[in-house]
Formats: C-alpha cells, sequence, structure tokens
C-alpha cells in the first residue's frame, strides 16, 4: 500500500493495521503534554509516522514505541518553544516585574519578530528555521546546502539584527 502522507514511501497496510488502534491513546497523551490541540494532533501523526517508517520496529513491542516517540517529541517541542522565548527576550527579561515592563518586554518581542521579516532570503529561512527550533546543521541538511553557507547565513542574520536594534535604540 502506498501511503499517501509519505509520497514516495511504501508503507504495508499491515503496518497501519498494527499502529493505527494505538493511535488515540497517544493523542490524548500528546494532548496531556502540550498546550494545543494542533500540536497534540501534529505531534501523534508525527509519531504515527516514524513508527510506519521504522524499518526494525518490533510488532510486539509497538505500545511502547509509541509511546517513547510521542513523549520525545512533546519534549522536542517545548525545547524549541523555549528556545524562541530564549532568543526573543533579552536578558533583562528574568528582572521585569511591573505591568508596564511586560508590556514593553511584549512590544520588543513583537518589534524583534518584525525585524525577522525584513530578513531576505537564506537569512530569513535559517533565522525562522531556528526559531522552530532547527538546529544549523539540519538546516542545511533539508536545503541540501553546505554547512558553512548555512553557518554563514545564520551569522550574518545575526549580526543584521543586532545592528538593526542597534540603530532603533540610538534613533
Amino acid at each position: 500500500m502506498h501511503s499517501p502522507a509519505l509520497p514516495g514511501v511504501q508503507v504495508p497496510a499491515d503496518r497501519w493495521e498494527l499502529l493505527l488502534p494505538h493511535r488515540e491513546r497517544i493523542h490524548r497523551l500528546a494532548r496531556s503534554r502540550l498546550s494545543g490541540d494542533q500540536e497534540a494532533e501534529d505531534c501523534a501523526q508525527e509519531a504515527l509516522i516514524r513508527a510506519a517508517t521504522f524499518r526494525d520496529l518490533d510488532e510486539s513491542r509497538v505500545g511502547p514505541f509509541l509511546t517513547t516517540v510521542t513523549l520525545r517529541l512533546c519534549t522536542d517541542i517545548h525545547r524549541r518553544d523555549e528556545r524562541a522565548r530564549r532568543l526573543l527576550r533579552g536578558p533583562w527579561a528574568e528582572v521585569m516585574a511591573s505591568p508596564e515592563e511586560l508590556i514593553c518586554a511584549a512590544q520588543e518581542e513583537a518589534w524583534a519578530l518584525e525585524q525577522v521579516d525584513r530578513l531576505a532570503g537564506r537569512e530569513h529561512q535559517v533565522i525562522v528555521a531556528r526559531l522552530n527550533g532547527i538546529s544549523t546543521r539540519e538546516f542545511a541538511s533539508r536545503r541540501g546546502i553546505s554547512l558553512k553557507a548555512a553557518e554563514s547565513a545564520f551569522t550574518k542574520a545575526r549580526a543584521r539584527l543586532r545592528r538593526w536594534y542597534e540603530e532603533a535604540l540610538a534613533g
């Protein structure tokens, strides 16, 4: 059987029959650990796809395998979100307490995201990838470019963002 979710990847029908009975359980598991229903759904789907395409899947341990994959995906999502929060807030964020300061911090974060949108081409792509928790190495691999090219784009993007930030503070 040819899987519509994975063009070009052959997944036997009996593999799906083995996995689909676990779908609701892993969806509940993901929902209990993630903030949004869509994130939980995406996580459960990703776990099923990874299990379906895992060549050495032990059919007697499908349940524990799916549980482990789901929990690790949830952890990856939490890490990605935390990296994005850390990237967007400055070192001053830890000492803020007043509502005014929190409003200012939110405005700075919104401004920073607007600046990311000003970036063009590969610089924009690599910064967005990093905000989504994708390493520079993985970005390079996905784009079919050298690691050096990806690192260079990331370094240039960070320098440009830093310069825009300094210009905004001075102006």
